[in-house]
């Protein structure tokens, strides 16, 4: 019962994080959008000293106009719209769902037994220090290179998430590895927000109450972390996904391919930014895809050799060991209640059926078991691997 409690707690708090993470993402496509769509008014009578740009457009069965002050109006409105539970919603629900899954299960989900000798309070310990490491990182580049030196900061922290990621690849599995990685941008998107954004939000409105003249950095430097967030947008939902696909996690090398997705991600939401500023540059989405095509080729499993006749009864005894406590219709793996995505490996012709997805998961990317919590060894990997590519035959 307390699995399945566990499974709707899980349900409700992913859902929570979708709906606001759909809200937050939203919101900062469309005002980057804007910032690079906007015009000068082409009617000087719709152009105030005050007013930077302006865009038409058409949406819902109705008309807009949208204008841009350079630093503020003369006058403020009655109604200002803010724009920040969106990201203060994301982050408590990501984090409420690191905590759940994660930490809660760090055992099963952010170690992996016989690969290392962290425990699992410890790996809990580093999981949190890193987010609050990450930000003030991050923000003291952000502070140091200040508004000039923007391609800089983009390198300095893609080398500070490269470290950090192979730092982990010794200690974290792969899935942990990745969710962490998101976890930390996250972190910055929202930290972003809650100290510098809306702060310098509210030091624009504040002169306006107080009937001087805003500090145009102000607006300069949320706009920089606005933009910052908008670059971190793919790379973030990429590291979401990337638990359902042990290709990318599973791989020996896994720190080095989440660096490149990391890169592609930002490079693709690059061409995205360009084009709303009237810019298409078609080299980009063209070079993208052929490095996606060469990242595959490059950790494809290897070609499958003959490994000698393994009996089925064998591979029977290694599955029956190490994964049908879980992947059965009465699972006996204590906190599971239901059978993984509904697969069954506790009748020879359910593990006949499912030989192709125990290679993938258990052989070529180490996947399975999760956490390696039955210990499967590297010779019973092995087996199953040579069974499977010498045709996968049942009793």
């Amino acid at each position: 019962m307390e699995a399945y409690a566990g499974e709707w707690l899980q349900l409700l708090i992913r859902w929570i994080h979708l709906i606001t993470g759909i809200a937050w993402i939203g919101a900062s496509f469309y005002f980057v959008w804007l910032d690079n769509s906007l015009r000068p008014p082409p009617d000087a009578r719709d152009a105030p000293d005050a007013v930077g740009g302006d865009l038409w457009a058409v949406h819902g069965g109705g008309f807009y106009h949208v204008q841009k002050y350079r630093v503020a109006p003369a006058s403020l409105p009655p109604t200002l719209h803010w724009f920040r539970w969106e990201a203060y919603s994301t982050w408590l629900s990501g984090f409420a769902l690191l905590v759940v899954l994660y930490w809660w299960h760090a055992d099963a989900y952010m170690i992996e037994r016989g690969r290392t000798a962290v425990t699992p309070l410890a790996a809990v310990g580093i999981s949190a220090a890193l987010l609050v490491v990450s930000w003030f990182a991050y923000d003291q580049l952000c502070k140091r290179l200040g508004f000039a030196h923007e391609r800089l900061l983009g390198a300095s922290l893609v080398v500070f998430l490269a470290v950090v990621a192979w730092g982990l690849s010794h200690v974290f599995s792969g899935r942990a590895l990745y969710i962490q990685i998101g976890a930390m941008l996250g972190t910055l998107m929202a930290a972003n927000v809650l100290f510098v954004i809306i702060p310098a939000q509210r030091q624009l409105v504040i002169a306006k109450e107080q009937g001087r003249s805003p500090d145009a950095v102000h607006g300069l430097r949320g706009k920089q972390r606005s933009v910052h967030n908008n670059y971190f947008t793919l790379p973030v939902l990429l590291t979401m996904i990337s638990n359902h696909y042990p290709l990318t996690f599973g791989h020996s090398h896994a720190w080095i391919v989440l660096a490149c997705l990391l890169l592609l991600a930002a490079y693709v939401r690059h061409f995205f930014n360009l084009r709303h500023g009237g810019r298409t540059v078609w080299a980009i989405p063209a070079s993208a895809a052929l490095a996606v095509a060469v990242l595959a080729v490059a950790i494809a499993p290897p070609p499958r050799a003959s490994g000698g006749d393994v009996a089925f009864a064998e591979v029977e005894s290694i599955v029956r060991a190490r994964c049908a406590g879980c992947h059965a219709a009465k699972p006996t793996q204590p906190g599971i209640d239901i059978a993984p995505k509904g697969v069954l490996l506790d009748q020879p012709a359910q593990i006949v059926a499912n030989a192709a997805a125990i290679r993938q998961q258990a052989v070529v990317t180490h996947a399975m078991p999760l956490g390696n919590l039955t210990q499967m060894t590297d010779d019973e990997r092995a087996r199953l691997g040579a069974w499977i590519d010498a045709g996968a035959r049942g009793p």
